[in-house]
């Protein structure tokens, strides 16, 4: 029994000293044939026999082969399952924890008693947000963070500028999403805003409206005030 503890540990320490040189000789390979390749955060093994994950810039995925001889970017696709399997990790990667949101650089609006918790990126020229903001008026009891995220045009940064500055944010804000009413020319340290950008880049946030609610799930896209209140319901943080 003992011989047998003592070969099993042997074995493992070599699947282990294998897996490292493996890893190493991926990025070392990599780095010297693709210099312009950044640096890899992690190299991991996939479902894939002989096919890596190799991992970039927090969460930009590429797989490549044992030796590095070969880099692919795309989707990998379980097809048995019918999962994309890339995308379930980006979902991992980028997942947003509730606590973790820069809440100091969004603005609350609270209807009711507050006790439910949701956040929202949006730009203030989302045609889309507009449509979300109208059916969030319906929701009740609710604490909303808005995060002013422009990403579709300059106008968009003024906007969220004039909205940031304003004395009383949610009301211009709402004013200019609901009622069509411009936010009035306003001055102040907005560096908020471009803090929400910076943010929102690394979480791949790439669409507006984004919905995070207080158990983590994000919700790309506009939706309706039935399943608002259906993931304010579900939502354990």
């Amino acid at each position: 029994m003992k011989l047998l503890k003592t070969c099993l540990i042997a074995a493992l320490a070599a699947l282990s000293f294998a897996a490292l040189a493996q890893e190493a000789a991926i990025r070392k390979n990599l780095a010297e044939r693709l210099p312009n390749l950044p640096a890899i955060d992690e190299v991991s093994k996939t479902p894939m026999p002989g096919v890596f994950e190799v991992r970039v810039n927090q969460s930009e995925i590429f797989y490549t082969d044992a030796e590095g001889n070969y880099l692919i970017q795309g989707s990998m696709i379980d097809t048995k399952a019918r999962v994309d399997l890339t995308e379930q990790r980006l979902d991992k990667l980028t997942a947003i924890a509730f606590k973790d949101l820069p809440l100091k650089d969004a603005f609350t609006i609270v209807r009711g008693n507050g006790k439910r918790k949701m956040a929202v990126f949006e730009d203030p020229n989302c045609g889309y947000c507009k449509r979300f903001e109208r059916d969030l008026m319906k929701i009740d009891n609710v604490t909303v963070h808005v995060f002013l995220y422009p990403i579709l045009s300059a106008d968009s940064g003024e906007k969220s500028r004039h909205i940031w500055c304003a004395k009383d944010k949610g009301k211009a804000f709402l004013d200019w999403m609901v009622r069509d009413v411009t936010p009035p020319a306003a001055t102040c340290d907005a560096a908020a805003v471009a803090r929400n950008f910076e943010f929102g880049k690394k979480a791949r946030i790439t669409g507006t409206p984004t919905i995070i609610f207080a158990d983590g799930t994000r919700v790309p896209g506009a939706i309706g005030a039935d399943r608002i209140e259906k993931q304010l319901a579900e939502a354990k943080p």
